[in-house]
């Protein structure tokens, strides 16, 4: 039933108590206290909105694969990389490269910039190779399949 909810509101986090109850088949009361009780466990750590990138002038995605030195310099990356709104994603990741950032710019000269400014600035990265999203077939905020 939990994952029923969830399901809901990640179709529209902003749906009722009550309309979801109608969706789910359970009563407004139950419905309610199972959102307090996933909440209260940390399972949705936040709501959100999903926006339309081309809508904005945001429309340049981005992956930026890095090479670090792993030496004491990291945690100044990992601020650096925590305080450039640019950077939607970081993931330590394993094999060839270190991280993986997901970017988002306005166009291939504000990339470049965020590369050849920003990036170069930050202590400890060694190596950086970007792909350029061409189109999107698919992107989830969260998936929910069996999480309980």
């Amino acid at each position: 039933m939990d994952l029923k909810i969830i399901n809901s509101l990640k179709k529209n986090s902003r749906a009722s108590t009550s309309e979801i109850s109608r969706q789910v088949n359970l009563s407004i009361p139950a419905v309610s206290e199972r959102i307090k009780k996933i909440e209260q466990s940390n399972i949705i750590q936040k709501y959100t909105i999903q926006i339309n990138r081309e809508k904005t002038k945001y429309k340049l995605l981005a992956f930026i694969f890095i090479n670090t030195d792993l030496s004491e310099s990291m945690e100044d990356f990992k601020q650096a990389i925590l305080k450039h709104e640019t950077v939607l994603e970081c993931h330590h990741i394993s094999g060839e490269y270190d991280y993986l950032i997901k970017v988002l710019a306005e166009d291939t000269s504000d990339l470049e910039e965020f590369i050849s400014v920003t990036l170069k600035r930050i202590k400890g990265i060694q190596k950086a190779n970007t792909t350029i999203v061409l189109s999107t077939i698919k992107e989830e905020i969260n998936t929910c399949k069996n999480i309980f």
